[in-house]
């Protein structure tokens, strides 16, 4: 339930009291205040639930000196009979469209408070990426000021408000361009010369990636259109989702920027316009089914036709960025391809009889030899107690049969094998 205070002159409250009756208003009150001016003034009490909020302030659009403030937390109403308290106080809807609508302009802030934290978030997820300190990754999630904008965008693509929607786009690219930034401005100061084994980490891309802007975007909308006591996530929660998706990458871009590494610069730019694409895509689509529309009350800004070019426009980069992804091979999908290789060398010596899999190691190196991918796979083994093969024999033999498998599996890879055997002690 929303509680909406109304106050219109003496000759209209009887119309606001009616507008209220009509749309299931519970818990009522009226009575006069001074406001300062001449006349008498009326104060109504409504409350109703979030879905009649866009119909009550629908209904007294044409009141004339119409004041109305709407407290943006639920309330609990109680009233008769008694013994449906129960059933009143779990009544749990949506927030209405014009609430949403409210509260994504009010989360815009000053900009020295949201370039104050894209800078901090900057120093935070340089310091993670150069210390291979993960933890501090997440730090920067926390802090950084991406979550704001990404659902102001979702916003205002689903009410179709091109005004709102490029000052929600500027401050976006603002916020990753000052990340990027920083994290450049500090390879430099301290002289970076290598991109250490996080940055590379997580530069490298998986074919599944899209899933986690799709989900952050519809998680996103999700928190903001879920009333206050019917939520079990919390708004930080959700907003280190949607950071987790871009502050690391932008990290990455900064630092290849200065390391001049053309490989971590593309990976990196090509995830965060995949985060932005998807984020807005699946965050626009469920803000609008969840009741966001170009019209509303209090609402003239919205256009259908924005709406879907802008819609669409999104779902045609998203869709391009995949076919670049899936057909540029293995470039875009290194943490998938090790993966896969990972499976076909434990599959390789697990069907081979000279030898048991003791662990095995499959990674993309940094290694700059033109014209292959270097996939180097360091695989340790024990012989089996009956196998009485020279150390040196059982070695050629995985290699060979680990090489043939990823070639003849299609990887576009060339790997180098590096078979350890590992002698049992004597019995």
């Amino acid at each position: 339930m929303r509680q909406l205070l109304i106050q219109v002159p003496e000759q209209h409250a009887q119309a606001v009291l009616d507008v209220a009756k009509a749309c299931h208003g519970v818990n009522l009150a009226q009575f006069p205040i001074t406001n300062g001016g001449e006349g008498s003034t009326i104060l109504t009490i409504i409350h109703v639930s979030n879905s009649q909020v866009e119909n009550v302030l629908a209904s007294l659009q044409t009141v004339p000196d119409l004041h109305i403030t709407l407290t943006p937390r639920g309330v609990i109403t109680l009233y008769p009979p008694p013994e449906q308290a129960a059933d009143q106080v779990t009544d749990v809807e949506f927030r209405s469209p014009i609430e949403i609508f409210l509260a994504g302009l009010q989360s815009i802030g000053s900009w020295q408070g949201f370039l104050g934290y894209a800078v901090a978030a900057g120093i935070v997820v340089w310091t993670g990426l150069v210390t291979n300190t993960s933890y501090l990754l997440i730090a920067a999630m926390l802090i950084a000021p991406f979550a704001g904008p990404a659902m102001n965008t979702a916003i205002a693509t689903a009410r179709g408000d091109w005004y709102l929607f490029y000052r929600s786009l500027f401050r976006y690219i603002v916020a990753l361009a000052v990340t990027i930034a920083v994290t450049a401005g500090l390879s430099l100061v301290f002289q970076q010369e290598i991109a250490t084994s996080l940055t590379v980490s997580v530069s490298q891309v998986s074919s599944v990636a899209v899933l986690l802007p799709l989900v952050a975007g519809a998680a996103g909308a999700l928190n903001l259109t879920q009333s206050q006591r019917s939520s079990l996530v919390s708004g930080a929660a959700v907003g280190l989702l949607v950071a987790a998706s871009l502050a690391p990458p932008a990290g990455v871009v900064g630092i290849a920027l200065v390391l001049n590494d053309g490989e971590l610069i593309r990976s990196g730019l090509f995830v965060l316009a995949l985060q932005l694409v998807g984020i807005n895509l699946a965050g626009a689509i469920t803000f609008r089914g969840l009741g966001l529309s170009a019209e509303g009350s209090r609402y003239d800004r919205g256009r259908h036709p924005i709406f879907w070019g802008v819609l669409s426009t999104t779902a045609v980069a998203l869709a391009v960025l995949l076919t670049w992804q899936f057909w540029t091979q293995p470039d875009l999908q290194r943490s998938t391809r090790a993966e896969r290789a990972t499976t076909v060398v434990q599959q390789t010596v697990q069907n081979s009889e000279l030898a048991k899999l003791v662990e095995s190691n499959v990674r993309f190196t940094r290694a700059r030899i033109e014209g292959q991918n270097t996939l180097l796979i360091v695989v340790y083994v024990q012989r089996n107690a009956d196998v009485a093969m020279p150390a040196a024999d059982i070695r050629a033999h995985l290699t060979e049969a680990i090489q043939s498998r990823l070639l003849e599996a299609e990887f576009e890879v060339t790997p180098l094998v590096e078979v350890i055997v590992l002698e049992a002690p004597p019995a």
